[in-house]
């Protein structure tokens, strides 16, 4: 984790859970709705045991989750705590507003989300975040899903981002994404401090090592791994009929994949998401996990999985099954 907070000008927190952030799109009620006073509840949780390091985005249920992250971390001392926030889709009145969010979170439809990447529109994002969250900068600022945009999306904003690091009020810029098609150019020319690489580094997907890792872990960039749970797959010790991956129902071969992971975890006296934690931050470029959590309970399962011991001869045992790659030597 250093990586991520020296990056950013702090020192790295004293605690043994420097490495996971507190993901925010379950404080924007994303999939069903939490309560104030639960996302509350999360957050103070998140920061007695020692996390230090939140994620959120406009996305979240349209500004929800930056609102209720900002009350949360509000008259904590700002170089005790690293935030980041995402660019490229205003929060705007729906033209048509509809009863309910059409886009997986759990509120009104009486907003929309506008693709923006321009250099006034990420002005007025981290305006309008900078609201929400009460703060007077944001740590790091990356462009969200721009393949999701158009072609070209990525670049104009990360130009945007550029002038706004220069006055100070970004500390690091990068991209957040769920696909690695064309990381390695921006990562090379320099223009990205972190990735956030979402669904594309865990027990089951490892398709960003050649296209970003390895060229982050030779350039100082910072990745910082989303989805290591699968979206659900991977969340419980054994995998469970109509779990999610990626967002989707898990076909057979997911299914019986993770559940033979999951008989090498319980040989080795640990259970599958303690693993599928431990996983991306094995790797060098690696710096941080964001869990998405929704409930004091939530953040103790994962701290309790943070400060569990994998057997480094598991590694090898998933290794000789043929469930994990071979580990560059």
């Amino acid at each position: 984790m250093s990586d991520l907070f020296q990056r950013v000008g702090r020192t790295v927190p004293p605690t043994p859970f420097a490495q996971i952030g507190l993901g925010g799109g379950p404080l924007g009620n994303f999939g069903t709705a939490i309560s104030d006073e639960l996302a509350q509840e999360t957050i103070e949780r998140a920061w007695e045991s020692g996390i230090r390091y939140f994620d959120t985005a406009p996305h979240y249920g349209l500004g929800l989750s930056e609102r209720r992250l900002g009350a949360g971390l509000a008259g904590r001392k700002r170089d005790d705590f690293v935030v980041s926030s995402k660019v490229g889709r205003l929060i705007v009145p729906a033209e048509n507003p509809q009863e309910c969010d059409d886009d997986g979170f759990a509120v009104p439809g009486d907003l929309a989300r506008q693709w923006d990447f321009s250099v006034s529109g990420v002005e007025r994002s981290l305006d309008e975040s900078l609201e929400r969250l009460g703060l007077d900068f944001i740590d790091v600022l990356l462009v969200h899903d721009p393949d999701q945009a158009w072609p070209g999306a990525a670049n104009e904003g990360l130009e945007s981002l550029a002038a706004l690091k220069e006055d100070g009020r970004v500390k690091a810029v990068g991209i957040g994404t769920n696909s690695v098609v064309g990381l390695d150019a921006h990562i090379e020319a320099g223009t990205v401090d972190v990735i956030m690489l979402a669904n594309r580094y865990s027990l089951l997907t490892q398709d960003a090592v050649a296209s970003v890792l390895e060229p982050a872990a030779a350039a100082g960039v910072a990745v910082v791994a989303v989805g290591v749970f699968g979206t659900g797959l991977l969340a419980s010790p054994r995998p469970q009929a109509g779990a999610t991956l990626e967002y989707r129902a898990a076909d057979a071969d997911a299914l019986a994949r993770a559940a033979a992971i999951a008989d090498v975890c319980e040989a080795y006296g640990v259970d599958l998401p303690t693993v599928a934690m431990a996983y991306p931050l094995r790797h060098p470029a690696v710096t941080a996990v964001a869990l998405g959590m929704r409930s004091p309970e939530e953040v103790d399962q994962n701290v309790a999985r943070a400060t569990t011991d994998v057997p480094p001869a598991l590694w090898g045992a998933l290794e000789d099954a043929g469930l994990l790659p071979p580990t560059p030597r």
